[in-house]
Protein backbone atom coordinates (compact mmCIF):
# COMPACT_ATOMS: atom_id res chain seq x y z
CA UNK A 1 0.00 0.00 0.00
CA UNK A 2 1.19 3.46 -1.05
CA UNK A 3 1.53 6.69 1.85
CA UNK A 4 -1.10 8.27 0.00
CA UNK A 5 -3.53 5.21 0.14
CA UNK A 6 -2.43 4.81 3.61
CA UNK A 7 -3.42 8.23 4.40
CA UNK A 8 -7.02 8.65 2.98
CA UNK A 9 -8.24 5.41 5.00
CA UNK A 10 -6.76 7.65 8.21
CA UNK A 11 -8.67 10.40 7.05
CA UNK A 12 -12.30 8.94 6.23
CA UNK A 13 -11.82 7.13 9.54
CA UNK A 14 -11.29 10.00 11.24
CA UNK A 15 -12.73 13.16 10.40
CA UNK A 16 -16.18 13.58 8.31
CA UNK A 17 -18.08 16.81 6.89
CA UNK A 18 -20.10 16.68 10.00
CA UNK A 19 -17.45 16.96 12.73
CA UNK A 20 -16.84 20.73 11.84
CA UNK A 21 -20.63 21.76 12.80
CA UNK A 22 -20.52 21.04 16.77
CA UNK A 23 -17.26 22.70 16.74
CA UNK A 24 -18.68 25.69 14.70
CA UNK A 25 -21.63 25.74 17.02
CA UNK A 26 -19.86 25.86 20.27
CA UNK A 27 -17.51 28.27 19.36
CA UNK A 28 -18.70 30.46 16.18
CA UNK A 29 -16.37 31.76 13.92
CA UNK A 30 -13.35 31.55 16.22
CA UNK A 31 -13.46 27.85 15.82
CA UNK A 32 -11.30 28.79 12.66
CA UNK A 33 -8.59 29.80 15.24
CA UNK A 34 -8.69 26.71 17.37
CA UNK A 35 -8.34 24.93 14.48
CA UNK A 36 -5.16 26.79 13.32
CA UNK A 37 -3.82 26.75 16.94
CA UNK A 38 -4.50 22.79 17.80
CA UNK A 39 -2.99 22.09 13.95
CA UNK A 40 0.43 23.17 14.84
CA UNK A 41 0.61 22.80 18.28
CA UNK A 42 -1.39 19.35 18.65
CA UNK A 43 -1.89 17.75 15.48
CA UNK A 44 0.97 17.69 13.61
CA UNK A 45 3.24 16.56 17.12
CA UNK A 46 0.31 13.89 17.33
CA UNK A 47 0.82 12.05 13.70
CA UNK A 48 4.64 12.42 13.94
CA UNK A 49 4.53 10.82 17.11
CA UNK A 50 1.92 8.12 15.51
CA UNK A 51 4.99 7.80 12.87
CA UNK A 52 7.64 7.08 15.65
CA UNK A 53 5.36 4.81 17.45
CA UNK A 54 4.34 2.67 14.76
CA UNK A 55 7.80 2.58 13.25
CA UNK A 56 9.40 1.45 16.68
CA UNK A 57 6.51 -1.09 16.80
CA UNK A 58 5.31 -1.94 13.20
CA UNK A 59 5.76 -6.10 14.06
CA UNK A 60 2.78 -5.73 16.88
CA UNK A 61 -0.76 -6.35 15.89
CA UNK A 62 -2.19 -4.87 18.48
CA UNK A 63 -1.88 -1.16 18.07
CA UNK A 64 -1.97 0.99 20.71
CA UNK A 65 -2.14 -1.52 23.29
CA UNK A 66 0.73 -3.15 22.27
CA UNK A 67 2.31 0.43 22.39
CA UNK A 68 1.33 1.16 25.82
CA UNK A 69 2.30 -3.27 27.37
CA UNK A 70 5.40 -3.01 25.59
CA UNK A 71 6.67 0.64 27.23
CA UNK A 72 5.24 -0.03 30.56
CA UNK A 73 3.91 -2.86 31.47
CA UNK A 74 0.66 -5.39 30.95
CA UNK A 75 -1.43 -3.73 33.71
CA UNK A 76 -1.45 -0.42 31.65
CA UNK A 77 -1.57 -2.19 28.24
CA UNK A 78 -4.65 -3.72 29.36
CA UNK A 79 -6.14 -0.35 30.56
CA UNK A 80 -5.59 0.79 26.96
CA UNK A 81 -7.61 -1.75 25.54
CA UNK A 82 -10.49 -1.57 27.85
CA UNK A 83 -10.72 2.41 27.15
CA UNK A 84 -10.22 2.04 23.74
CA UNK A 85 -12.82 -0.27 23.76
CA UNK A 86 -14.95 1.49 26.03
CA UNK A 87 -14.56 4.66 24.18
CA UNK A 88 -16.58 3.38 21.25
CA UNK A 89 -19.54 2.61 22.77
CA UNK A 90 -21.75 6.13 23.01
CA UNK A 91 -19.85 6.55 19.70
CA UNK A 92 -21.67 3.26 18.05
CA UNK A 93 -24.71 4.89 19.91
CA UNK A 94 -24.03 8.28 18.25
CA UNK A 95 -23.75 6.96 14.42
CA UNK A 96 -26.83 4.79 14.97
CA UNK A 97 -28.53 8.00 15.63
CA UNK A 98 -27.11 9.30 12.34
CA UNK A 99 -28.16 6.57 10.64
CA UNK A 100 -31.93 7.42 11.67
CA UNK A 101 -31.37 11.24 11.05
CA UNK A 102 -29.97 10.52 7.83
CA UNK A 103 -33.05 7.86 6.83
CA UNK A 104 -35.44 10.83 8.33
CA UNK A 105 -34.21 13.50 5.41
CA UNK A 106 -34.46 11.01 2.57
CA UNK A 107 -37.85 10.07 3.44
CA UNK A 108 -39.52 13.46 5.38
CA UNK A 109 -37.22 15.82 3.54
CA UNK A 110 -37.07 18.07 6.56
CA UNK A 111 -36.11 18.58 10.25
CA UNK A 112 -39.42 17.61 11.25
CA UNK A 113 -38.07 13.70 12.80
CA UNK A 114 -38.07 15.25 16.84
CA UNK A 115 -41.87 16.41 15.84
CA UNK A 116 -42.61 13.16 14.31
CA UNK A 117 -41.43 10.79 17.06
CA UNK A 118 -41.00 10.82 20.95
CA UNK A 119 -37.59 9.43 22.86
CA UNK A 120 -38.84 6.07 23.51
CA UNK A 121 -39.10 5.56 20.11
CA UNK A 122 -36.34 7.42 19.02
CA UNK A 123 -33.90 5.52 21.40
CA UNK A 124 -36.10 1.80 20.68
CA UNK A 125 -35.13 2.73 16.59
CA UNK A 126 -31.16 3.35 17.96
CA UNK A 127 -31.18 -0.04 19.92
CA UNK A 128 -32.54 -2.15 17.29
CA UNK A 129 -29.92 -0.56 14.39
CA UNK A 130 -27.41 -1.48 16.32
CA UNK A 131 -28.93 -5.45 17.47
CA UNK A 132 -29.57 -5.79 13.58
CA UNK A 133 -26.05 -4.64 12.97
CA UNK A 134 -24.65 -6.76 15.85
CA UNK A 135 -26.62 -9.99 13.96
CA UNK A 136 -24.85 -8.72 10.54
CA UNK A 137 -21.35 -8.88 12.12
CA UNK A 138 -22.09 -12.08 13.28
CA UNK A 139 -23.74 -14.06 10.88
CA UNK A 140 -21.76 -12.51 7.46
CA UNK A 141 -18.29 -12.56 8.18
CA UNK A 142 -16.54 -9.45 6.64
CA UNK A 143 -20.08 -8.37 4.98
CA UNK A 144 -20.13 -4.33 5.50
CA UNK A 145 -16.69 -4.20 4.85
CA UNK A 146 -17.68 -2.83 1.46
CA UNK A 147 -19.89 -0.13 2.85
CA UNK A 148 -16.02 1.48 3.98
CA UNK A 149 -14.44 1.94 0.96
CA UNK A 150 -17.42 3.39 -0.66
CA UNK A 151 -18.87 5.62 2.09
CA UNK A 152 -15.57 6.81 3.37
CA UNK A 153 -14.43 7.86 -0.41
CA UNK A 154 -18.34 9.13 -0.88
CA UNK A 155 -17.97 11.28 2.16
CA UNK A 156 -14.51 12.70 1.44
CA UNK A 157 -15.88 13.91 -2.14
CA UNK A 158 -19.33 15.09 -0.70
CA UNK A 159 -16.97 17.25 1.90
CA UNK A 160 -14.52 18.61 -0.54
CA UNK A 161 -17.34 19.26 -3.37
CA UNK A 162 -19.20 21.48 -0.62
CA UNK A 163 -16.04 23.50 -0.11
CA UNK A 164 -15.74 24.12 -3.79
CA UNK A 165 -19.16 25.47 -4.34
CA UNK A 166 -19.33 27.35 -1.51
CA UNK A 167 -16.31 29.32 -2.87
CA UNK A 168 -18.03 29.25 -6.64
CA UNK A 169 -20.91 31.21 -4.97
CA UNK A 170 -18.86 33.75 -3.19
CA UNK A 171 -17.37 34.13 -6.11
CA UNK A 172 -20.60 34.53 -7.94
CA UNK A 173 -22.50 37.29 -5.66
CA UNK A 174 -23.35 35.24 -2.94
CA UNK A 175 -23.31 37.11 0.62
CA UNK A 176 -21.09 36.07 4.02
CA UNK A 177 -23.93 35.12 6.31
CA UNK A 178 -21.79 35.57 9.57
CA UNK A 179 -21.39 39.60 9.79
CA UNK A 180 -18.88 41.22 10.48
CA UNK A 181 -16.95 39.28 9.07
CA UNK A 182 -14.04 41.05 10.03
CA UNK A 183 -10.49 40.33 12.57
CA UNK A 184 -11.99 40.46 15.31
CA UNK A 185 -15.11 38.26 14.32
CA UNK A 186 -11.96 35.52 14.29
CA UNK A 187 -10.83 36.21 17.82
CA UNK A 188 -11.75 33.57 20.96
CA UNK A 189 -13.65 34.32 24.28
CA UNK A 190 -11.53 32.53 26.42
CA UNK A 191 -14.01 31.41 29.00
CA UNK A 192 -14.73 28.11 30.62
CA UNK A 193 -17.21 27.04 28.32
CA UNK A 194 -14.64 27.33 25.43
CA UNK A 195 -12.33 25.06 26.76
CA UNK A 196 -14.79 23.08 27.91
CA UNK A 197 -15.85 22.28 24.20
CA UNK A 198 -12.23 21.84 22.96
CA UNK A 199 -12.44 18.07 24.03
CA UNK A 200 -14.55 17.92 20.70
CA UNK A 201 -12.10 19.25 18.42
CA UNK A 202 -9.82 16.69 19.97
CA UNK A 203 -12.68 14.24 19.35
CA UNK A 204 -13.01 15.16 15.75
CA UNK A 205 -9.32 15.39 14.94
CA UNK A 206 -7.83 12.22 16.76
CA UNK A 207 -7.51 8.46 15.45
CA UNK A 208 -4.30 8.61 13.49
CA UNK A 209 -2.70 5.35 15.52
CA UNK A 210 -5.54 3.73 13.66
CA UNK A 211 -3.24 3.79 10.87
CA UNK A 212 -0.40 1.57 12.50
CA UNK A 213 -1.57 -1.59 11.72
CA UNK A 214 -1.26 -1.09 8.17
CA UNK A 215 2.33 -0.57 8.58
CA UNK A 216 3.30 -4.11 7.60
CA UNK A 217 1.73 -3.57 4.17
CA UNK A 218 3.59 -0.73 3.28
CA UNK A 219 6.55 -1.19 0.86
CA UNK A 220 8.82 1.07 2.23
CA UNK A 221 7.33 2.74 6.15
CA UNK A 222 11.01 4.08 7.26
CA UNK A 223 9.93 6.74 5.00
CA UNK A 224 6.27 6.66 3.56
CA UNK A 225 4.60 6.37 7.22
CA UNK A 226 5.47 9.47 8.07
CA UNK A 227 4.87 11.09 4.66
CA UNK A 228 0.95 9.37 5.46
CA UNK A 229 0.76 10.94 8.47
CA UNK A 230 1.87 14.58 7.49
CA UNK A 231 -0.51 14.14 4.37
CA UNK A 232 -3.27 13.09 6.55
CA UNK A 233 -2.23 16.53 8.43
CA UNK A 234 -2.62 19.07 5.72
CA UNK A 235 -6.26 17.06 4.54
CA UNK A 236 -7.63 18.04 7.96
CA UNK A 237 -6.60 21.37 8.10
CA UNK A 238 -8.09 21.77 4.95
CA UNK A 239 -11.42 20.06 5.80
CA UNK A 240 -11.56 21.96 9.31
CA UNK A 241 -10.21 25.35 8.25
CA UNK A 242 -11.80 25.54 4.90
CA UNK A 243 -14.92 23.94 5.52
CA UNK A 244 -15.60 26.23 8.51
CA UNK A 245 -15.15 29.35 6.32
CA UNK A 246 -17.76 27.71 4.07
CA UNK A 247 -20.38 27.20 6.77
CA UNK A 248 -20.09 30.82 7.65
CA UNK A 249 -21.02 31.90 4.27
CA UNK A 250 -24.37 30.10 4.63
CA UNK A 251 -25.22 30.33 8.33
CA UNK A 252 -24.64 33.38 10.92
CA UNK A 253 -22.23 32.06 12.91
CA UNK A 254 -23.56 34.91 15.84
CA UNK A 255 -26.82 33.07 15.56
CA UNK A 256 -27.01 29.47 14.40
CA UNK A 257 -29.96 27.24 14.26
CA UNK A 258 -30.44 25.29 18.13
CA UNK A 259 -30.57 22.18 16.18
CA UNK A 260 -27.18 22.61 14.42
CA UNK A 261 -25.19 19.61 15.43
CA UNK A 262 -28.30 17.33 14.35
CA UNK A 263 -29.23 18.89 10.97
CA UNK A 264 -26.69 21.37 10.07
CA UNK A 265 -25.27 19.39 7.19
CA UNK A 266 -28.66 19.03 5.58
CA UNK A 267 -29.35 22.63 6.26
CA UNK A 268 -25.75 23.40 5.04
CA UNK A 269 -26.19 21.11 1.47
CA UNK A 270 -30.37 22.46 0.83
CA UNK A 271 -28.96 25.68 1.09
CA UNK A 272 -26.07 25.05 -1.44
CA UNK A 273 -28.40 23.99 -3.65
CA UNK A 274 -30.64 26.99 -3.34
CA UNK A 275 -28.18 29.11 -4.46
CA UNK A 276 -26.73 26.79 -7.14
CA UNK A 277 -30.37 26.59 -8.37
CA UNK A 278 -30.13 22.68 -7.44
CA UNK A 279 -33.18 22.90 -5.07
CA UNK A 280 -33.23 20.13 -2.95
CA UNK A 281 -31.06 17.42 -4.84
CA UNK A 282 -27.49 18.12 -3.08
CA UNK A 283 -29.48 18.00 0.19
CA UNK A 284 -31.02 14.39 -0.73
CA UNK A 285 -27.48 13.38 -2.20
CA UNK A 286 -25.79 14.12 1.21
CA UNK A 287 -28.35 12.21 3.18
CA UNK A 288 -28.06 8.87 0.74
CA UNK A 289 -23.98 9.37 1.53
CA UNK A 290 -24.75 10.38 5.03
CA UNK A 291 -26.55 7.02 5.39
CA UNK A 292 -24.18 4.69 4.05
CA UNK A 293 -21.18 6.45 5.87
CA UNK A 294 -22.36 6.10 8.68
CA UNK A 295 -23.30 2.27 8.56
CA UNK A 296 -19.65 2.16 7.58
CA UNK A 297 -18.52 3.44 10.73
CA UNK A 298 -20.93 1.52 12.62
CA UNK A 299 -19.58 -2.03 10.86
CA UNK A 300 -16.19 -1.15 11.72
CA UNK A 301 -17.20 0.03 15.34
CA UNK A 302 -18.75 -2.87 16.44
CA UNK A 303 -15.98 -5.49 14.89
CA UNK A 304 -12.95 -2.98 16.40
CA UNK A 305 -15.21 -3.18 19.52
CA UNK A 306 -14.58 -6.80 20.03
CA UNK A 307 -10.73 -6.84 19.66
CA UNK A 308 -10.25 -6.01 22.97
CA UNK A 309 -11.88 -9.24 23.94
CA UNK A 310 -9.05 -11.18 21.78
CA UNK A 311 -6.00 -8.97 22.60
CA UNK A 312 -2.76 -10.31 23.53
CA UNK A 313 -3.32 -8.67 27.09
CA UNK A 314 -6.95 -10.67 27.32
CA UNK A 315 -6.16 -14.12 28.62
CA UNK A 316 -4.59 -12.85 32.37
CA UNK A 317 -7.30 -9.57 32.55
CA UNK A 318 -10.33 -11.38 31.02
CA UNK A 319 -12.99 -14.08 32.05
CA UNK A 320 -12.77 -16.65 30.14
CA UNK A 321 -16.29 -16.68 29.09
CA UNK A 322 -15.53 -13.37 27.81
CA UNK A 323 -13.61 -14.77 25.04
CA UNK A 324 -15.43 -17.30 23.86
CA UNK A 325 -15.56 -16.91 19.94
CA UNK A 326 -18.15 -18.62 17.90
CA UNK A 327 -17.72 -20.61 14.85
CA UNK A 328 -16.94 -17.28 12.81
CA UNK A 329 -14.07 -16.58 14.95
CA UNK A 330 -15.99 -13.38 17.01
CA UNK A 331 -16.00 -13.23 20.66
CA UNK A 332 -20.40 -13.25 21.02
CA UNK A 333 -20.15 -12.16 24.35
CA UNK A 334 -18.36 -8.54 23.56
CA UNK A 335 -21.42 -8.41 20.93
CA UNK A 336 -23.55 -8.94 24.27
CA UNK A 337 -21.72 -6.55 26.33
CA UNK A 338 -21.65 -3.84 23.51
CA UNK A 339 -25.20 -4.39 23.03
CA UNK A 340 -25.68 -4.14 27.32
CA UNK A 341 -24.03 -1.02 27.49
CA UNK A 342 -25.76 0.82 24.60
CA UNK A 343 -29.19 0.15 26.09
CA UNK A 344 -27.62 1.45 28.99
CA UNK A 345 -26.65 4.76 27.49
CA UNK A 346 -30.27 4.18 25.76
CA UNK A 347 -31.99 4.47 29.01
CA UNK A 348 -29.55 7.56 30.11
CA UNK A 349 -30.74 9.49 26.88
CA UNK A 350 -34.71 8.54 27.99
CA UNK A 351 -34.14 11.58 30.51
CA UNK A 352 -33.34 14.05 27.93
CA UNK A 353 -36.45 16.03 26.92
CA UNK A 354 -35.96 15.88 23.14
CA UNK A 355 -34.18 14.23 20.41
CA UNK A 356 -31.84 17.18 19.47
CA UNK A 357 -31.19 17.10 23.59
CA UNK A 358 -29.88 13.39 23.45
CA UNK A 359 -27.91 13.93 19.75
CA UNK A 360 -26.21 16.69 21.55
CA UNK A 361 -25.41 14.76 24.80
CA UNK A 362 -24.21 11.70 23.29
CA UNK A 363 -21.43 14.10 21.27
CA UNK A 364 -20.44 15.70 24.22
CA UNK A 365 -19.74 11.94 26.25
CA UNK A 366 -17.80 11.66 23.10
CA UNK A 367 -15.75 14.88 23.93
CA UNK A 368 -15.08 13.33 27.19
CA UNK A 369 -14.34 9.41 26.72
CA UNK A 370 -12.45 9.53 23.38
CA UNK A 371 -9.82 12.16 24.83
CA UNK A 372 -8.64 9.91 27.75
CA UNK A 373 -8.26 7.39 25.29
CA UNK A 374 -5.87 9.75 23.22
CA UNK A 375 -4.10 10.13 26.24
CA UNK A 376 -2.21 7.02 26.13
CA UNK A 377 -0.63 7.88 22.54
CA UNK A 378 1.53 10.11 24.46
CA UNK A 379 1.71 8.15 27.82
CA UNK A 380 3.55 5.38 25.31
CA UNK A 381 5.50 7.97 23.39
CA UNK A 382 6.72 9.62 26.67
CA UNK A 383 7.28 6.14 28.45
CA UNK A 384 9.37 5.11 25.02
CA UNK A 385 11.64 8.51 25.18
CA UNK A 386 12.60 8.11 28.82
CA UNK A 387 14.23 4.87 28.19
CA UNK A 388 14.73 5.28 24.59
CA UNK A 389 17.98 2.88 24.72
CA UNK A 390 15.60 0.27 25.12
CA UNK A 391 13.61 0.87 21.72
CA UNK A 392 14.70 1.19 18.39
CA UNK A 393 12.57 2.88 15.33
CA UNK A 394 13.46 3.87 11.77
CA UNK A 395 12.14 7.09 12.70
CA UNK A 396 12.76 9.68 15.34
CA UNK A 397 10.52 12.90 15.66
CA UNK A 398 12.66 15.42 17.81
CA UNK A 399 15.90 13.76 18.06
CA UNK A 400 16.78 16.01 21.68
CA UNK A 401 15.21 13.90 24.45
CA UNK A 402 14.38 16.45 26.70
CA UNK A 403 12.57 17.91 23.67
CA UNK A 404 10.78 15.35 23.14
CA UNK A 405 9.78 14.23 26.51
CA UNK A 406 8.84 18.31 26.93
CA UNK A 407 6.07 17.97 23.46
CA UNK A 408 4.92 14.06 24.46
CA UNK A 409 4.29 15.74 28.07
CA UNK A 410 2.47 18.78 26.42
CA UNK A 411 0.05 16.88 24.85
CA UNK A 412 -0.92 14.35 27.41
CA UNK A 413 -1.44 16.82 29.51
CA UNK A 414 -3.73 19.62 27.49
CA UNK A 415 -5.67 16.46 25.97
CA UNK A 416 -6.29 15.38 29.88
CA UNK A 417 -6.97 18.80 30.72
CA UNK A 418 -9.80 18.87 27.87
CA UNK A 419 -10.92 15.83 28.04
CA UNK A 420 -11.76 16.31 32.44
CA UNK A 421 -13.17 20.20 31.19
CA UNK A 422 -15.54 18.17 28.80
CA UNK A 423 -17.87 16.96 31.77
CA UNK A 424 -19.27 20.92 31.95
CA UNK A 425 -22.43 20.85 30.43
CA UNK A 426 -22.14 22.68 26.74
CA UNK A 427 -25.91 22.71 25.93
CA UNK A 428 -27.27 23.96 29.18
CA UNK A 429 -26.32 27.33 31.27
CA UNK A 430 -24.85 26.60 34.75
CA UNK A 431 -27.12 26.91 37.87
CA UNK A 432 -30.20 25.75 36.14
CA UNK A 433 -32.15 21.79 36.34
CA UNK A 434 -31.14 20.91 32.78
CA UNK A 435 -26.89 21.35 33.80
CA UNK A 436 -27.20 19.84 36.33
CA UNK A 437 -29.13 16.87 35.09
CA UNK A 438 -26.16 16.85 32.69
CA UNK A 439 -23.71 17.01 34.34
CA UNK A 440 -25.07 13.90 36.39
CA UNK A 441 -25.10 11.76 33.51
CA UNK A 442 -21.74 12.67 32.30
CA UNK A 443 -20.10 11.66 36.39
CA UNK A 444 -22.33 8.67 35.74
CA UNK A 445 -21.69 7.45 32.25
CA UNK A 446 -17.91 7.83 32.78
CA UNK A 447 -17.98 6.22 35.99
CA UNK A 448 -19.55 3.32 34.74
CA UNK A 449 -18.10 2.86 31.36
CA UNK A 450 -14.59 2.97 33.03
CA UNK A 451 -15.41 1.03 36.25
CA UNK A 452 -16.36 -1.95 34.29
CA UNK A 453 -12.60 -2.31 33.56
CA UNK A 454 -12.12 -2.65 37.05
CA UNK A 455 -14.46 -5.56 37.34
CA UNK A 456 -12.95 -7.92 34.53
CA UNK A 457 -9.42 -8.24 36.33
CA UNK A 458 -11.27 -9.34 38.98
CA UNK A 459 -13.79 -11.80 37.71
CA UNK A 460 -10.68 -12.96 35.98
CA UNK A 461 -9.10 -14.00 39.28
CA UNK A 462 -11.91 -15.17 40.92
CA UNK A 463 -12.08 -17.46 37.79
CA UNK A 464 -8.69 -18.88 38.63
CA UNK A 465 -9.05 -19.90 42.14
CA UNK A 466 -12.08 -21.77 41.29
Amino acid sequence: MRWPVIALLDFVTIISFENIFYPFQNQGLSVVISWIFLLFAYVIPYEMIVSQMGLTFETQSGGLASWVRRSSNDTLGYWTSWMYWIQSVPYIVDVSNSVIVSFSWMILGDNSLGSRMSTFQFGLLTFCIILAFILLENVFKNSLEILSLIGGGAMFIMSALFILLAGYSVLHGTHMATQPFNFHAFMPNFSLKYFSTTGLLIFAMSGAELAAPYLVQMRDPKHEFPKAMWLLAIMTAILTVLGTLSLAVFFDANNIPHDFKMNGPYYAFHMLGQELGLGKILMYLFAVVQAIFMMAQLAVLLDASSRVFAGDVADKFMPRWMTKKNKNGRPIHSYMMTTGLSLFLLLLTGTLPNINTIYNWLLNINGIVSPYKTCWVFFAFVAVRWQQNKFQSDYIFIKNRIGALLVGGWCLVFTFVCATLGFIPQEAEFGTRSFDHQLLLNIITVFVLFGLGFVMPILRKHELHK
